[in-house]
C-alpha cells in the first residue's frame, strides 16, 4: 500500500504548527496513556482521548477500526468527538482476498496515510476509511506481537489540515490506541468465553433436571433436621469430618453442603471415589507423578492434594483404600505435605479433609483391615445420615422434588404422585435410599409419558400387592394358616414398636426411649406411630404417691 498524499505544512492552516519534538509530547501522551489503561471499553477511552487530542489538534472525530482477518472485513469498533457513540453509522467494508492480505502488510510496515481535503479517496485507503467521512484526514496503522490489526483514523475540523508537524504526535498515538483495541479484542474473547460458559451451565442444568447449581436438601427441616444441626457446628471450623451412612444416603450432598458453607467456599471442591482407583494408581491419582516416573508418565500431572489446595477434597468409600495407600494418606492428613511419585521434593498442600463410607470402620480397625491411626485422623467429627427407610416423612417432598426434576429431564409435564403413589412409596424399603427412590421416580415419569406417574409400574408392584402393602386384608378359614406363618409386614411392625414402648413405658426419646432402643430418629418414630394408628400415651405410667404404679 501506497502513502495517498504526503504530509507537508499547508498554507490553508489556521492552526499554529508544533516543533514535533517527542519530548515536548510526553505530557499529552501521558493523558493519553492514562485513559488507554483506565477503561475497559474502547469506546469510553476513545472518547476521552479524542477530547485530550483536541487541546493540540481542532478535530472533527477519531475512529478505530479493527481489520477482522476471520470475516474478511474492516469494521468500526469506536468512535469519539462529533461521532462519539456513531460507531454504528460507519458499516463495515467487506475486503477481498487479496486485499485483506495487502491490508495486513500495510500494517506489519507502519506507514501512515493522508488524504488532503477534496481530493479523491483511492481504492486501496477505501477499505481504510469508510466511504462517507469527508475532509482532511491521516490513517496508521494499529498493530501489535498479538496479530491484532487496526486502523486510527484521524479527521480534522475545517479548515485546519494536517502537516508534516504533526507525524511525531500521530506516529506516537498508535501504541497507546493499539493497546486499547487489544484490550477490546481480549473483553470480546473473554465475553465469548462467558457466553459459550453459561450456554454449557444452561444445557448441564437441563440435562439434570435442575434450576441452579446450588445444592437443594430435600429434609433439611424435617427428617435431617439433625443433621443439618451437626453440618452447621462444623463447617466454619476445619477440622476432617467423616460422614457415615448407607449407599444413597447422600454422602456427597452433606459433603458439598459442609464446603459451601465453610471459609473455604471460593476454593475447589473435588470428589475421589476411592474404591474405583486401581490399587497401582492411587499413588498417582491422590498425590501427582514426575515425568517419566513409570512407563505411561509421559508429562508431570498434579494429584488431588495438589489440586484441592485451598478448598475441600472429598474422599468417598474411604473404607476401600488399601493398607498402603492409608499409610501415605496419613503422612498428607497428619502434616498436610506431598510428595510427587517419582519427585525429588515435599510440596505444601492446604487441603481439608472431609471422608464418607458405607463400611463399619471401626469394626475393620479392629480386624486391622482399617489403620486405627488413620481412623483417629479422619473421625475428629463424625456425621451419621440416617437411611431412608428411616425418615418417611420426607418421602413425599423427595418424590415431588424428583418428579419435577424428571419432567425438565425429559421435557415432559410435571405431573406429582397422588396419595396412593405417597403411600405406597412410604410402605417400601428403600434398601437404595434417597438415590433409588430419584431413579423410581425418573422411570414412573417415563412409563407415564407426561401424563401421569406410573409409580405401581416403576417400583413393580401390581395393584393387589400395593392393597396388600397399604392395608393388609383379614384372612380366610382356608388360609389362616398362611397368614399366621406369615404375618404382614404393618402388623410386625406394630407389634414390635408397641412391646418397645411397654418396656421404655412409653417415653419415646432419651437415651432409654423407644426411639434409642429401636435405633431410629424420634421424629421418624412418631411418624411411623401415626400411620400406624399406635397411641402412645397408653403406655405411659405415673408413681402415686404412695409408691404405687398405675396405668393411665
Amino acid at each position: 500500500m501506497t502513502v495517498c498524499g504526503p504530509i507537508i505544512a499547508c498554507p490553508s492552516s489556521t492552526y499554529h504548527g508544533h516543533e514535533g519534538r517527542v519530548e515536548e509530547l510526553q505530557p499529552l501522551l501521558l493523558d493519553v496513556w492514562r485513559e488507554a489503561c483506565r477503561h475497559i471499553e474502547i469506546e469510553q477511552s476513545t472518547a476521552h482521548i479524542a477530547q485530550i487530542l483536541t487541546r493540540r489538534i481542532p478535530l472533527d472525530r477519531v475512529l478505530i477500526r479493527r481489520i477482522d482477518q476471520a470475516r474478511s472485513c474492516v469494521e468500526t469498533v469506536a468512535t469519539g468527538i462529533a461521532g462519539h457513540g456513531l460507531a454504528r453509522e460507519y458499516p463495515r467494508t467487506e475486503c477481498a482476498p487479496g486485499e485483506l492480505d495487502r491490508l495486513v502488510a500495510w500494517c506489519r510496515r507502519g506507514r501512515i496515510i493522508r488524504r488532503p481535503a477534496g481530493d479523491d479517496i483511492r481504492a486501496d485507503l477505501a477499505l481504510l476509511v469508510p466511504p462517507s467521512v469527508e475532509g482532511d484526514l491521516v490513517a496508521g496503522p494499529l498493530a501489535n506481537e498479538g496479530g491484532v490489526w487496526g486502523v486510527l483514523v484521524l479527521v480534522a475540523r475545517p479548515p485546519y489540515r494536517f502537516t508534516s508537524d504533526d507525524e511525531p504526535m500521530i506516529k506516537a498515538l498508535l501504541e497507546p490506541f493499539g493497546v486499547a483495541l487489544d484490550n477490546e479484542q481480549r473483553l470480546r474473547e473473554l465475553n465469548s468465553l462467558r457466553e459459550a460458559a453459561e450456554a454449557d451451565k444452561r444445557s448441564l442444568l437441563t440435562r439434570l433436571g435442575r434450576q441452579s447449581l446450588a445444592d437443594e436438601i430435600v429434609g433439611a427441616e424435617s427428617g435431617l433436621r439433625h443433621v443439618m444441626e451437626l453440618v452447621e457446628m462444623v463447617s466454619r471450623s476445619d477440622v476432617p469430618v467423616l460422614i457415615l451412612g448407607d449407599t444413597g444416603t447422600g454422602k456427597e450432598l452433606v459433603a458439598r453442603t459442609i464446603h459451601s458453607r465453610s471459609t473455604r467456599a471460593s476454593g475447589p471442591f473435588l470428589r475421589v471415589n476411592c474404591g474405583a482407583i486401581p490399587p497401582e494408581l492411587i499413588d498417582s491419582e491422590l498425590f501427582g507423578h514426575e515425568r517419566g516416573s513409570f512407563t505411561g508418565a509421559v508429562g508431570t500431572r498434579k494429584g488431588w492434594f495438589e489440586r484441592a489446595d485451598g478448598g475441600t477434597l472429598f474422599l468417598d468409600e474411604i473404607g476401600e483404600l488399601p493398607l498402603a495407600a492409608q499409610v501415605r494418606l496419613l503422612g498428607v492428613v497428619q502434616d498436610g505435605w506431598c510428595e510427587r511419585v517419582g519427585g525429588q521434593r515435599q510440596i505444601k498442600v492446604d487441603v481439608r479433609i472431609v471422608a464418607a463410607t458405607h463400611r463399619d470402620l471401626t469394626a475393620m480397625v479392629r480386624t486391622g483391615r482399617f489403620r486405627e491411626d488413620l481412623w483417629y485422623r479422619i473421625a475428629v467429627f463424625a456425621i451419621p445420615l440416617p437411611p431412608l427407610r428411616e425418615r418417611l416423612e420426607d418421602i413425599p417432598a423427595l418424590a415431588c422434588h424428583f418428579a419435577k426434576r424428571a419432567a425438565t429431564r425429559f421435557g415432559l409435564l410435571a405431573r406429582m404422585p397422588s396419595v396412593a403413589d405417597f403411600n405406597l412409596l412410604m410402605s417400601y424399603p428403600w434398601p437404595g435410599n434417597v438415590r433409588e427412590l430419584a431413579a423410581v421416580i425418573d422411570r414412573a415419569a417415563i412409563l407415564g409419558t407426561g401424563q401421569r406417574l406410573e409409580v405401581v409400574k416403576a417400583l413393580g408392584v401390581s395393584p393387589g400387592g400395593l392393597a396388600a402393602l397399604a392395608e393388609p386384608a383379614p384372612s380366610s378359614s382356608g388360609d389362616a394358616e398362611a397368614g399366621r406363618a406369615t404375618p404382614p409386614l404393618n402388623v410386625v411392625m406394630r407389634q414390635h414398636i408397641e412391646a418397645t414402648l411397654a418396656t421404655t413405658r412409653g417415653r419415646i426419646e432419651g437415651p432409654y426411649g423407644a426411639a434409642a432402643q429401636l435405633r431410629i430418629n424420634p421424629h421418624t418414630l412418631r411418624a411411623r406411630m401415626r400411620k400406624l394408628g399406635i397411641d402412645w400415651t397408653k403406655f405411659r405410667v405415673h408413681e402415686r404417691p404412695e409408691g404405687v404404679l398405675s396405668q393411665r
